[in-house]
């Protein structure tokens, strides 16, 4: 009775607008986790092989054979995300359906993996790994303690409006590095932004049956953050270079 009592007690101080035993949620956020661990590692995994390969990255981008198979599997990835958003509740096609999704954007990284340095993805997968992983670990600290992360959302906000404006000046009056430099730097603000306030979201959800959509959630916010930091990884060595 004391640990039921204790569980009361701290949901009450954590979440006082919901009624549920948080080791509910907890579960939940474990779940999720889990499921987008096995995509990280998995999309790792494809990425590695394809970038190993490169008559594989030669294929698709030197020839109109491997540039149609690309174009079929980018139309297929969104028609399966289409149907996994439909389905994510039908076990065990939603699992079958995450997979495909995960094995494409594994080949797709792959492949932009194959033209570029390997110090220079292994640079952003570190840079990916460090600020995912403070962001989340700050958000469960946080969550903890009954913060509340909706004043993101403005901030996020913010910073997108920020962007457009900054690339309709720069279509206009081009400022150059600097300009490319501020660009990365806002849109990696607003991806943070992001993942905050998805796992904040996510712990903080009253149902707990929509595991699927939120790994695939936090998967393509930690996807951007990674292509973010390729692009500024690139960029920054095109300088050092000139």
């Amino acid at each position: 009775m004391s640990n039921e009592k204790g569980d009361d007690i701290e949901a009450a101080l954590l979440y006082p607008s919901m009624e549920e035993n948080p080791q509910l949620r907890w579960a939940f956020i474990r779940k999720v986790y889990a499921i987008l661990a096995v995509q990280l590692v998995a999309t790792i995994a494809v990425a590695a092989f394809v970038a190993g390969h490169q008559s594989i990255a030669l294929f698709f981008g030197t020839t109109w054979a491997g540039w149609a198979v690309y174009a079929l599997i980018l139309i297929a990835v969104i028609m399966v995300i289409c149907l996994l958003s439909a389905l994510q509740h039908k076990h065990p096609i939603n699992f079958i359906l995450l997979g495909i999704v995960t094995l494409f954007i594994g080949l797709f990284v792959g492949l932009a993996a194959s033209f570029l340095s390997a110090m220079v993805v292994i640079e952003a997968a570190a840079a990916t790994l460090a600020v995912v992983a403070s962001l989340t670990l700050y958000t469960f600290w946080a969550a903890k303690r009954g913060e509340d992360f909706g004043f993101l959302v403005p901030f996020a906000i913010t910073i997108f409006i920020t962007l457009i404006l900054l690339v309709i000046f720069q279509i206009f009056f081009p400022l150059g590095k600097i300009s490319t430099m501020l660009y990365n730097g806002l849109f990696i603000l607003l991806l943070c932004a992001y993942i905050i306030i998805d796992t904040d979201t996510l712990i903080k959800r009253n149902t707990y049956d929509q595991y699927i959509w939120a790994s695939i959630t936090l998967y393509f916010d930690i996807l951007n953050v990674f292509l973010i930091f390729l692009r500024a990884f690139i960029s920054a060595n095109r300088q050092q270079r000139n």
